[in-house]
C-alpha cells in the first residue's frame, strides 16, 4: 500500500514538475494585467490583440502553408517509400531501415546546419528551402507508422485480386489501402505536429523575410516578453495537444472486428 502511494506521489510530482510552467503559460493569457506576478482580473483580450498583430498573422500563415504542404506530400512519399521497402528482401530493408531512422536519431541543430550548407551551396533560402526540409524529417514518421500496418496485410488476398482480373491499383485500394489507411492517418497527424512546433531546423533554412511562429516566438522574445506571446503559445499548445489525442485515440482504438 505504501510503495503505490509512493509511485503515485512521485508520478504525479514528475506530471507537475511537466506541466505546471504549461499551466502557468495558459493562465497568464487570459490575465487583465502585463504583470507576471500581478493578476488583473479575467480577459480575452490577449487572443484579440494576437488576431489583430500582422507579424503574428503572417507567421500563422505562412506556418499552416508549410506544416500541410509538407505533411501531405510526406504521406504521399513516406506511403508509397514504405510499400517499396515492405516488397524488398531482408537485407535491403535492414539498410533503408537504418538510413530512415538517421533523421530521427540525429541532433536536429546538426540536420539544420547540413541543410542550410547545401541549400546555400545551390540555390537561396526561403520558403521553399523550409518546405524541402520539413518533407525531409516528416517522411521517416510517415515510413514508421505505416511499414507495421503494411506487414500486417495479407499478401496472398493482393495477389488472389490480380489473378480475378483487377488492376493493380484497384486491388490496392480495395485490399490493401483499408489495413495501412490508420497508419497513413497517424503518420500524417505526426508530421504535422512535428512540423508545426520544429524550430532548429526551420531556423537555419529560412531566407530573410520568411518567419514561422516558432522563429518568430524566437525574434519577439529578444525583444521582450508580450501577452499576445502567450496566447499565442497557449494556441499552440492547445493544437498539439488536440494532434496528439487523435493519434494516441487511433494508434488505441480496438480492432472492430475484436470486439
Amino acid at each position: 500500500m505504501v510503495k503505490k502511494l509512493l509511485s503515485r506521489c512521485y508520478l504525479a510530482a514528475i506530471f507537475l514538475f511537466l506541466y505546471l510552467p504549461i499551466l502557468v503559460l495558459i493562465v497568464l493569457s487570459f490575465n487583465d494585467s502585463k504583470s507576471r506576478v500581478v493578476w488583473g482580473g479575467f480577459t480575452g483580450k490577449w487572443y484579440v490583440s494576437m488576431l489583430k498583430n500582422e507579424t503574428i498573422m503572417e507567421a500563422f500563415l505562412t506556418t499552416l502553408q508549410i506544416t500541410l504542404s509538407a505533411s501531405i506530400l510526406a504521406t504521399i512519399l513516406g506511403t508509397l517509400a514504405a510499400i517499396g521497402i515492405q516488397a524488398m528482401r531482408r537485407r535491403g530493408k535492414t539498410i533503408l531501415l537504418g538510413a530512415t531512422n538517421i533523421p530521427l536519431l540525429n541532433a536536429d541543430i546538426v540536420t539544420g546546419i547540413s541543410m542550410m550548407l547545401l541549400f546555400v551551396r545551390f540555390t537561396k533560402l526561403g520558403f521553399t528551402t523550409v518546405l524541402i526540409a520539413h518533407l525531409t524529417f516528416n517522411i521517416p514518421y510517415v515510413i514508421l507508422n505505416v511499414l507495421p500496418k503494411l506487414n500486417q496485410t495479407s499478401k496472398s488476398a493482393y495477389e488472389a485480386a490480380l489473378d480475378l482480373g483487377a488492376s493493380p491499383l484497384y486491388a490496392f485500394y480495395k485490399i490493401v489501402w483499408p489495413d495501412i489507411r490508420p497508419g497513413v492517418i497517424s503518420g500524417f497527424l505526426m508530421a504535422v505536429t512535428m512540423s508545426l512546433d520544429d524550430f532548429s531546423i526551420t531556423y537555419f533554412t529560412k531566407g530573410a523575410g520568411v518567419n514561422t511562429l516558432s522563429t518568430m516566438l524566437y525574434t519577439e522574445l529578444r525583444k521582450g516578453i508580450q501577452p499576445e506571446l502567450y496566447a499565442l503559445s497557449a494556441l499552440l499548445f492547445g493544437i498539439a495537444l488536440i494532434l496528439l489525442f487523435l493519434i494516441n485515440f487511433r494508434s488505441s482504438r480496438k480492432n472492430p472486428i475484436n470486439n
